[in-house]
């Protein structure tokens, strides 16, 4: 009898664990990036009455008789599956779509965690709104490259920053006037940025020196004559005058563009532009003829693009799906990276501990955490403008508290019927 009793007890305290987390779980029902747990259950000890025997010549064998002391927790382990992606339309918020984890660190503790809210502190530094642990990542330099084989840092926007670019290239279009005589010249005006974001400005005089089918000079036997026409060009302005200030260009019989590097690529021809007070003392910008054409139209070469930036401040920033990249945006229409965020996998993640705050740390059993960028080695990209909802089943919860209800009952059940035979055995004496 006392047994029995004792068995339902360790039964009772099973299944009492079992609905604390299913309480856990449902309690954790709208937390975001919670991993729901689940129980699993393995018998005790069985106690042996009777042993077994082999079968013998004549005699059959015997099983053991066993009687079984009830059951106890075998795991609780979490679930890693993906939860629901929710729209914010706060590109500060962040999920992870597929496996792995942002990396968090407090102090000099790291944590990991599925929880991308992030918010940022009074120092510029990205961190999780709840915790105001920083994020970790890889920082950009000056000029928007990322190591990510660096070690992990914090990552800070850099709020009041003002951005300039130098002009390296720069694109020509319109027309040269097939009309116009040897000698005659058009003056094209361009600007070019050096590295404070203060324009240059360089004139471009295009002076025509040779038509097509003209006769060379002198003349030769038998006569030669050029195949194309030729135009001279002089950069005078803003330019440095030990560099490079002038060249030609080439137009063949229908007033189309000659590379003169056939069979070659094209590359672009190159000014030497002087810099302002303070700036890089000259810089060579790239200057692209082919686009223009030399029809018998009026003159309208100019200059059609040009990649240099005035200064500009940070107007905002976004996050690269793919790779977790923080680009910056500034006024003057620069993108620049900022940083990178930094994706942890683990080979056994349900080994992570779990230390509150939607936080892990490495446990025994989880391995160490492999870092890199996100959407590399099997780890997940990075959603913006999402979180990642607890991936809770309530129906399969409600299911598994009934179940949990049911075996409490039934195990509370053994113990009044064990003591109402305890009760009849003490009867016999009356």
């Amino acid at each position: 009898m006392i047994r029995s009793m004792f068995t339902a007890i360790n039964g009772l305290f099973a299944q009492q664990n079992y609905m604390d987390v299913i309480a856990d779980n449902l309690a954790n029902v709208n937390t975001q990036g919670f991993k729901s747990s689940s129980v699993t259950f393995k018998d005790q000890f069985a106690q042996l009455v009777q042993s077994g025997a082999a079968p013998t010549t004549g005699l059959g064998g015997k099983n053991p008789i066993q009687i079984g002391l009830g059951t106890n927790i075998g795991s609780i382990s979490q679930n890693f599956t993906q939860g629901a992606l929710q729209s914010t339309g706060r590109d500060l918020d962040l999920a992870i779509q597929g496996d792995g984890f942002f990396v968090y660190r407090k102090e000099t503790t790291q944590y990991y965690s599925r929880d991308g809210s992030i918010g940022i502190d009074a120092q510029g530094y990205l961190v999780n709104v709840s915790t105001g642990d920083q994020i970790m990542g890889w920082q950009a330099d000056g000029t928007g490259a990322i190591d990510t084989g660096a070690p992990l840092e914090g990552i800070a926007i850099p709020i009041d920053a003002t951005v300039a670019r130098a002009t390296t290239n720069s694109f020509m279009l319109g027309n040269l006037d097939a009309k116009t005589v040897n000698g005659g010249t058009y003056n094209v005006t361009v600007g070019a940025y050096d590295s404070l974001g203060v324009i240059r400005s360089v004139t471009l005089q295009f002076t025509k020196i040779h038509a097509a089918g003209e006769e060379i000079l002198p003349a030769t036997t038998p006569a030669t004559f050029f195949p194309s026409s030729e135009w001279q060009w002089n950069a005078t302005g803003d330019v440095d005058p030990t560099g490079t200030l002038s060249g030609v260009v080439n137009f063949n019989q229908e007033g189309q563009f000659i590379n003169p590097n056939l069979p070659l690529n094209y590359s672009p021809t190159s000014v030497s532009v002087a810099g302002s007070p303070g700036a890089t003392t000259s810089f060579p910008v790239g200057i692209d003829l082919s686009g223009l054409t030399m029809l018998s139209a009026t003159n309208t070469a100019t200059m059609g693009s040009q990649n240099g930036l005035a200064a500009g401040s940070l107007t905002g920033f976004n996050v690269s799906a793919s790779t977790g990249e923080i680009f910056g945006v500034y006024s003057n229409g620069e993108q620049r990276a900022l940083g990178q965020l930094a994706a942890a996998l683990f080979v056994n993640p349900a080994g992570l501990i779990r230390q509150g705050d939607n936080r892990y740390t490495v446990g025994l059993n989880s391995g160490e955490a492999r870092i890199s960028a996100a959407g590399s080695g099997g780890r997940g990209t990075i959603a913006s403008g999402y979180t990642e909802g607890s991936n809770v089943d309530m129906s399969r919860e409600f299911a598994n508290m009934i179940m949990a209800q049911r075996g409490f009952q039934a195990n509370s059940r053994v113990i009044t019927t064990s003591d109402e035979m305890l009760q009849e055995l003490v009867n016999i004496k009356r």
